[in-house]
């Protein structure tokens, strides 16, 4: 059994500035894959987002979607573990949101199969996400004129497109609500100048879903090697037994990194684990 489990974030760590799996990653990775290394990936996206980026991977273990609110089956989309929007938070903060006068996107599970609620758009960063789903034909895709239908599934994130300086009065307020929901807000590279806020339950944090995921497939006692760029990842990095930063790392990542490597246009994770993984072999 081996004694380590290699964990990567996608965006800005594993994948090229265009969102893409470098043809030198992909070659590397299924080296390692075939000769038994432990690897997947955790990331903030969905398995509807993830798949065309990883489907020339044969990944064995479970991925880590949504930061954490889904435990899943890559290539089946089955789901393992669901860490969901509990209702009465739920209800505070669907609330919240439309009292700022904003309209979210919902991503929901309802025991069968993923939806992405979308409502129509009122700007052009709504559009770029809208457009960025059909374009991989997103099947989860539910193009709708009231969102709030989906609120009667396991709601797994609630995700607000705008300028920052019209999504940072909700974040404060959604700062309020303390560990039961976890909020990303971040400005998407792929989508200059428009911010996003994610809000997941207060379980789905990448920390938990590591150790979940480590349990899960009988390596509780591997160290684990994770790798990440973003704030997102700080509690990842953070809780690892190994946390490593990509050189282009924001600086709340880097302080807590065990080490720092290259950036992730050289493809460093992949060069880094099979380093690694042949010292061990």
């Amino acid at each position: 059994m081996a004694d380590v489990l290699y964990v990567s974030d996608l965006d800005g760590t594993l994948l090229q500035n265009d969102a893409t799996l470098s043809r030198r990653a992909c070659a590397l990775l299924t080296e390692l894959l075939d000769s038994g290394a432990p690897f997947t990936v955790a990331s903030a996206r969905s398995i509807g987002s993830m798949y065309h980026i990883l489907r020339d991977l044969d990944l064995p273990l479970p991925v880590i979607e949504f930061n954490g609110a889904f435990l899943s089956n890559l290539a089946t989309g089955e789901h393992l573990r669901v860490n969901d929007l509990q209702p009465p938070v739920l209800t505070s903060v669907y609330e919240a949101i439309t009292d700022h006068g904003h309209t979210p996107f919902i991503s929901t599970f309802d025991g069968r199969r993923d939806r992405l609620y979308a409502p129509p758009v009122s700007h052009e960063g709504m559009q770029w996400y809208v457009d960025d789903r059909l374009a991989v034909g997103d099947r989860r895709l539910q193009q709708v004129d009231d969102v709030s239908v989906g609120l009667s599934e396991q709601v797994v994130c609630l995700t607000v497109i705008d300028r920052r300086e019209n999504l940072a009065p909700l974040a404060a307020q959604l700062a309020t609500f303390d560990g039961a929901i976890d909020i990303s807000f971040w400005d998407n590279s792929y989508s200059p100048g428009w911010y996003w806020i994610s809000i997941h339950d207060g379980r789905a944090t990448k920390d938990r879903a590591i150790r979940s995921l480590a349990e899960y497939i009988g390596l509780g006692d591997a160290e684990i090697v994770a790798f990440g760029d973003q704030v997102n990842d700080v509690t990842m990095i953070d809780a690892a037994h190994r946390g490593v930063a990509v050189a282009n790392a924001v600086p709340e990542v880097r302080a807590v990194a065990d080490e720092i490597i290259g950036p992730n246009t050289d493809d460093s994770v992949p060069r880094y684990i099979q380093a690694d993984w042949q010292r061990r072999r």
